[in-house]
């Protein structure tokens, strides 16, 4: 029934920005934590960011910070990343996930996306 769908993966060179987009179905969007995970090659999955319901709280991992940027429209059950200065270590399948709150979310996720690739070339 939940459902989360990612959106803007794709090929962005060094130095290059990118947009992912991820639209929420079948869940109270607005009251519901949402962020981004990432994960590469033989790596787990990681924590990249994360922004409260009611957007007023976010929260990145050191890797982005500076560099992405988490955005929400609650009216549109979306959120976005925008990824600046993109390196070749940014490369991962990135992931839309819901849940209780930015900071329990790097510990639980409630709900997660399908994933989209975002690979950087050097």
């Amino acid at each position: 029934q939940v459902q989360l769908v990612e959106s803007g993966g794709g090929l962005v060179q060094a130095g290059g920005s990118l947009g992912l987009s991820c639209t929420a179905s079948g869940l109270t969007f607005g009251r519901y934590a949402m962020g981004w995970f990432r994960q590469a090659p033989g790596k787990e999955r990681e924590f990249v960011a994360a922004m409260s319901p009611g957007g007023v709280s976010t929260r990145y991992a050191d890797s982005v910070k500076g560099r992405f940027t988490i955005s929400r429209d609650n009216a549109k059950n979306t959120v976005s990343l925008q990824m600046n200065s993109a390196k070749p270590e940014d490369t991962a399948v990135y992931y839309c996930a819901a849940g209780l709150s930015t900071g329990a979310m790097t510990r639980r996720v409630d709900y997660w996306g399908q994933g989209t690739q975002v690979t950087v070339s050097s």
